[in-house]
């Protein structure tokens, strides 16, 4: 038998059995005063990674099959599905064609922000390279970086900090069935787009294709619901689609138009969706899903076009423009692939490095940089010390290049260089990262020395891992690309000196390519989606399989020693995340050892005030209830006949659905399924409802409302059956029987999620309200 390295008790885990909804964002308990707060307020947060968080509930990704809902499908006409069917594909255009439009206003909104900012040093270094004083550059370049930092910070910290960060962690627990806090609201949005273009311009070591996947996201989940909960505008559109279901797949839409519009890369995007996000699929979506990324991409290109002057001009490559590698002058040899296999084994090793630093300095925040202000001043503190490093790389390199007449630097600083050259350290770091890659990339052979490569790719190592994780939004694909894309063009570099034929490595450009991708590779463990990605953001195919190559090696060699970056982030904010599969060593263990037990049941015709107080118990915040029909003997569990959760009995007390109220015809009419989406997705708290005395004492009928056809497993399961069940089908909750079908348990996503392998074997994580 397996053993668990930690086993926890949980026969005291009574108050488990169900979801939990989390108290967060004005929940209606305790009153606090700013004192109090102030007070009570930790100067070391704690944190344990072997907990498993009870503040996240679930999705329903399981439609309710009750009579409401069959009798609404049966009424539908073969016609109507197909509008429906049309419809879908309509949404799909609508969030590709809006995720576009966003993509377009933050890359000229970055690239207006950013000219200004590096024209202006630039003029002042030229200025007072000549009258000396160039401290006082550096305190311009500072400043104005920290400047931009300290709005994109605040605006996250004190306003919105679920858009911290690249947002791709959050839509993964999103697409996989966990339901994150205000992730996917418009507030997030626009502090999402601001905060982007604050830390680019703010010259921190960050990207743009992460927020653009939250971005489309949001955008998605507003969209396909035709209303604004944030706005309280409701258009009454798309009402058919509001539930966790059909929203669910319109996500997965948007976060692929979100990587589409970035790279240019709509097959791409699709295979993003699929690999990095999406839990569920099947085959129509995945058209709807590349319908969507094409609209994203013609959109950005087509008002790109208009703002260039180049009206009808759709070549441009996406947000992110890499150039395009030309197939004859970069093509490559067999003897080369050996070499390319060693690039993604150390790519696989710097990203390991990377993300265990990064994994420590994550820590470190948590316990310590919590409150609004610290992390405003880490953010500043971080863009102030990426200026102070960047200009001194500058300053103190020599190595200078001729300016040629078609030179492709944006802003070419001359500094301490002769009349006629500029400093490469410049074309690095005096830049924004997308520049930057490109200019490695593309920029021809002798372009750089290999110490400048060298020396930037130590520095913006360990920048690009001191600022992934600040309370600003950013992504971390750029970064990485730069970090690969320097070392692998001084990989390059190295390999012609020490060969005699120069011809073989003639263009250094290949290796930094192949670098990007092994790095990238190497932190976030991408494989197929980012290998389409980077052969459509480069316009050549030819390097298909080296790119494959090379990520299945980084990702191979970085797994070896540590998680993924993002698989990192949400073990550490003690998500209750599936993976594909259950542990290996999980066989032994049944339905009935991971169940949660006793548990609350509802009889078909049951009291008001018993479902009152149920539902207002704290202790026991349950989110679904198994029906049952109790036998003879009143001490054995009810035989199940049905579950409901939560938020219908809420809806259901809402409008007084009550047998008395409809013997009696008070009712006003009929309940219908348009009650409970009107109510979607933030019902009611059960204490906003009244219910008088008298209303305690009549009873509530559940028949109608009820899933007559729960899943169900017999007791003696296997797990890694259960959790095949569970994860396959979205459910949010699993009811356990014995052989006479009577209710003994109730499996949710906690109690699945909490067995993983460790390092000792099978583990098992205690569960907290984090």
């Amino acid at each position: 038998m397996a053993n668990i390295a930690k086993k926890v008790s949980w026969s005291s885990r009574g108050d488990d059995r169900g979801e939990r909804t989390p108290l967060l964002n004005g929940a209606e308990d305790v009153k606090y005063t700013r004192q109090d707060i102030v007070r009570s307020r930790p100067k070391e947060i704690p944190h344990n990674e072997k907990l498993l968080s009870l503040k996240y509930e679930s999705l329903d990704y399981d439609n309710s099959e009750n009579q409401l809902f069959l009798e609404e499908e049966r009424r539908m006409s073969q016609m109507s599905f197909s509008c429906l069917e049309i419809t879908r594909w309509v949404i799909c255009g609508l969030i590709g064609f809006l995720t576009g439009l966003i993509a377009c206003f933050i890359d000229i909104a970055v690239e207006n922000l950013a000219g200004v900012k590096y024209f202006v040093v630039k003029q002042n270094i030229e200025k007072f390279t000549e009258l000396g004083g160039l401290s006082i550059s550096l305190i311009l370049w500072a400043v104005l970086n920290s400047a931009f930092v300290m709005v994109g910070g605040i605006i996250v910290a004190f306003f919105e900090p679920i858009a911290a960060g690249s947002g791709i962690p959050q839509i993964k627990c999103y697409l996989n069935g966990v339901k994150i806090p205000r992730v996917v609201r418009l507030k997030t949005l626009v502090i999402k787009v601001c905060g982007v273009i604050c830390s680019v311009a703010g010259g921190l070591a960050v990207g743009k294709e992460g927020p653009m996947i939250h971005s489309g996201a949001v955008v998605a989940a507003g969209v396909s619901q035709g209303r604004s909960t944030s706005l309280k505008r409701d258009f009454k559109i798309f009402e058919y689609f509001r539930r966790d279901t059909e929203k669910r797949d319109f996500v997965s839409a948007g976060a692929a138009a979100g990587v589409s519009a970035a790279f240019g890369a709509p097959v791409g995007g699709v295979l993003f969706s699929l690999e990095e996000g999406a839990s569920f699929w099947n085959q129509m979506l995945t058209w709807r899903i590349f319908f969507a990324s094409m609209i994203s991409t013609f959109t950005l290109n087509f008002f790109l076009s208009i703002y260039h002057g180049k009206p009808g001009d759709l070549s441009s490559p996406g947000l992110i423009n890499f150039g395009r590698f030309d197939s004859d002058t970069m093509g490559y040899n067999l003897y080369e692939i050996p070499l390319f296999i060693i690039m993604g084994a150390l790519g696989g090793l710097l990203g390991a490095l990377f993300n265990l630093l990064n994994y420590w300095l994550t820590i470190f925040r948590i316990r310590y940089i919590h409150r609004p202000c610290l992390q405003v001043m880490e953010a500043m503190l971080v863009a102030a010390v990426t200026a102070t490093v960047s200009f001194a790389m500058i300053y103190f390199s020599n190595d200078c290049q001729p300016l040629g007449e078609d030179h492709t630097e944006e802003y070419p600083l001359q500094l301490f260089c002769a009349d006629g050259e500029y400093n490469t350290m410049a074309t690095a770091f005096f830049n924004t990262p997308e520049r930057s890659v490109r200019s490695l990339f593309h920029n021809p052979p002798g372009s750089y020395n290999p110490q400048t490569l060298g020396l930037f790719t130590l520095v913006y190592f360990f920048l690009a891992v001191w600022t992934y994780g600040l309370t600003v939004s950013a992504g971390v694909f750029i970064p990485s690309l730069l970090i690969g894309a320097a070392w692998g063009r001084l990989f390059g570099i190295l390999l012609s000196s020490i060969t005699s034929s120069q011809s073989i490595w003639a263009d250094p450009g290949k290796y930094a390519l192949i670098g990007a991708a092994a790095q990238l590779g190497g932190i976030v463990r991408m494989t197929l989606s980012l290998t389409v990605i980077m052969v459509e953001a480069t316009g050549n195919v030819t390097y298909g399989f080296p790119i494959m190559l090379v990520l299945i090696t980084a990702k191979i060699v970085g797994d070896y020693f540590v998680e993924g970056l993002y698989d990192i982030h949400i073990k550490l904010q003690s998500v209750p995340f599936l993976h594909w599969e259950a542990p290996a060593t999980s066989h032994w263990l049944t339905a009935r050892e991971v169940m949660s037990s006793p548990v609350t049941c509802f009889n078909r015709v049951e009291k008001v005030g018993t479902i009152v107080d149920v539902l207002s118990n704290i202790s026991t915040n349950h989110n679904g209830f198994p029906v049952v029909v109790h036998t003879i003997e009143e001490d054995e569990p009810g035989k199940i006949c049905g579950l409901i959760l939560r938020s219908q009995i809420i809806v259901l007390l809402k409008h007084k659905v009550f047998v008395e109220r409809a013997s009696s015809r008070l009712s006003q009419r009929k309940l219908a399924l348009k009650d409970f989406r009107d109510a979607y997705p933030r019902f009611p708290p059960i204490q906003s409802i009244h219910v008088s005395q008298d209303e305690r004492e009549c009873m509530m009928d559940l028949t109608e409302f009820m899933n007559p056809t729960p899943y169900t497993v017999p007791q003696e399961t296997s797990l890694p059956r259960v959790f095949k069940l569970f994860r396959a089908l979205g459910l949010r909750h699993l009811v356990v029987v014995d052989n006479e079908n009577r209710v003994v348990g109730l499996v949710t996503r906690k109690d699945l999620a909490r067995y993983h392998l460790g390092k000792h074997g099978l583990e098992e994580l205690q569960l907290a309200q984090t």
